[in-house]
């Protein structure tokens, strides 16, 4: 099964007065920042998480999801806004702000594992007991249609542009977006260097294990690309580049400093493959940067 076009156009009009349309500035000529970071429950998660939902029948047990916090945060936002019970396990990596988040959202939390892939383990354990219905982070059709939303978004809101680059953990966001410009702009996959999961994927043939650990551990920490993401954008030749924590911690800043842009890790990953040119932009080449998540710690952006 696979995601195409129209099942994106399709999850836009689902979502519609449900997930937020987020601006597009242009900080320079030609250079652009989807601003994910003002969606509901801080990232572009919220977009697959209301498709899912809205997509299929939730039983009176509700959602159950796991996490590396922002999927969990935008189901629990999702189940809050349509009346249903959502329960989310998360890993001991996911970020504090990000579990007093979920709390406040009036989900159950669970904390369990070392890693996301742990807890996913842990809540489809759960989900098999209730009969809760599943809301997978990134490797599922409706999540991904949903994610691809962004792409429409960002075609429509600029007039086009030749590029757009798009953090990588698990695909969801990456095969979303390929989807939803249908080939109208090359789609490059940013992550970090000690997270590569689409990057190994490529070199294999299919997604394989891989480490997990650095900055963006907690957003972008699956432990391997999902396949329906790697069958998208292997075939539309997605890219993958990689960046060092170092330029992920500097690209952050430099999205605070310069334009009062407040991004997590995962959130200025995109943007670090631009600012150390890692991804070399060439002269009047447009290019769309997605700024994918604000949930953070405001007092550790300076």
């Amino acid at each position: 099964m696979t995601v195409m076009y129209d099942d994106v156009v399709a999850a836009a009009g689902r979502i519609e007065g449900h997930a937020v349309r987020t601006p597009v500035v242009e900080i320079s000529e030609g250079l652009f920042l989807k601003l994910e970071t003002l969606q509901h429950s801080g990232s572009f998660k919220a977009r697959g998480a209301f498709n899912r939902m809205l997509s299929a029948h939730v039983p009176d047990a509700g959602v159950i999801a796991a996490s590396g916090g922002n999927h969990g945060l935008a189901v629990a936002y999702a189940a809050r806004a349509l009346g249903v019970r959502a329960e989310i396990f998360v890993p001991e990596v996911c970020a504090p702000v990000k579990v007093a988040g979920l709390r406040a959202l009036g989900a159950h939390v669970t904390r369990t594992g070392a890693i996301y892939s742990e807890a996913a383990e842990a809540a489809a354990k759960r989900a098999a007991q209730t009969g809760a219905l599943q809301v997978h982070a990134y490797d599922h059709p409706d999540v991904v249609a949903g994610q691809g939303t962004l792409g429409l978004e960002v075609v429509e809101q600029t007039g086009g542009v030749d590029t757009i680059l798009v953090a990588v953990g698990g695909g969801g966001l990456v095969a979303g977006v390929t989807a939803g410009v249908r080939g109208g702009a090359r789609v490059v996959a940013v992550e970090p260097e000690l997270i590569p999961t689409l990057h190994e994927a490529l070199k294999a043939g299919g997604p394989v294990p891989v480490g997990v650990s650095g900055v963006a551990a907690d957003a972008l920490g699956a432990t391997r690309l999902g396949a329906l993401a790697y069958d998208i954008v292997s075939a539309a030749g997605v890219e993958s580049v990689l960046v060092t924590d170092e330029a992920i911690e500097a690209a952050r800043r430099a999205l605070w400093a310069e334009h009062r842009v407040a991004a997590e890790h995962a959130g200025a990953t995109a943007y670090a493959a631009l600012a150390h040119g890692v991804y070399a932009r060439e002269q009047g080449e447009r290019v769309a940067v997605v700024v994918c998540g604000a949930n953070t710690d405001p007092a550790t952006l300076v």
